[in-house]
């Protein structure tokens, strides 16, 4: 009975990361990552198939240690990383900021992908509610974009009534790392206050990275996200994070 259970279980979460891994392609959302949820799905299947056939215990004892011990890193992990993005899930920053630096997200053609408009609104209160910041749009052009995503923050935010003397446009980089050094650049060092304006579940690594370029002062102000995608967003934040300490980017 256990045993058909733990296959029932298996196939359930199989059939799960099938569907979402099909709601997130269909969407188009987060780039080519949503394969990963194709990926899950067919580790429980091969999961389902060694409870049936009892595959685990033809493995040799020192490297079922060795698989177990791996998997309990790689939870433990995702738990410490997980809980450090949601420790700045509801960052608001603090008042009167030197700068605020929105980082980009993509361009449509209709104009700021709903993730961009997110950071851009939570932008838009901000300056509005602190009047003396200037802002930092910061985002090049992909190849599947119609313009620079610095210039389509810029086009929005004047749109919406900010004075586009409060802007800075930075249009070169392609990465949340290239996001903070090109806009310390522009800024002019990183001896000022800064707020990273980014969706809820970026928070965490956009301010980690600006304090490694400099920005002891750094602090988030936090957008919302769409929630149906959470689990895509933060599967990825997670690997994002991870790339980024590998990469000492971080510490």
């Amino acid at each position: 009975m256990r045993k058909k259970i733990m296959i029932g279980l298996c196939i359930l979460a199989a059939l799960l990361c099938f569907t979402y891994c099909f709601v997130v392609f269909r969407i188009k959302s987060g780039g080519h990552f949503y394969l990963i949820w194709a990926l899950g799905g067919i580790f429980f299947i091969g999961l389902a198939f060694m409870v049936r056939f009892d595959w685990w215990s033809q493995i040799p004892p020192l490297l079922r240690r060795v698989v177990t011990g791996l998997v309990i890193i790689g939870i433990l992990a995702f738990v410490i990383v997980e809980s450090l993005i949601f420790a700045h899930y509801r960052d608001q920053g603090k008042k009167d900021l030197d700068y605020i630096i929105v980082l980009g997200a993509q361009m449509k053609p209709a104009g700021p992908s709903i993730v961009l408009r997110f950071r851009l609104d939570a932008a838009y209160d901000y300056l509005m509610e602190n009047e003396d910041t200037l802002c930092v749009v910061s985002g090049g052009q992909g190849a599947n974009e119609p313009c620079s995503e610095a210039q389509g923050m810029y086009d929005y935010l004047v749109k919406k009534g900010i004075a586009p003397e409060r802007i800075l446009m930075e249009d070169k980089s392609t990465d949340t790392s290239e996001n903070i050094a090109f806009s310390a650049a522009l800024i002019g060092g990183t001896d000022k206050e800064v707020g990273i304006v980014t969706n809820n579940f970026h928070v965490f690594r956009g301010v980690m990275l600006a304090r490694h370029a400099g920005f002891e002062n750094a602090c988030g102000i936090a957008a919302r996200s769409n929630v149906y995608f959470q689990p895509n967003n933060l599967a990825r934040e997670f690997f994002g994070v991870m790339k980024d300490l590998v990469c000492g980017n971080l510490i």
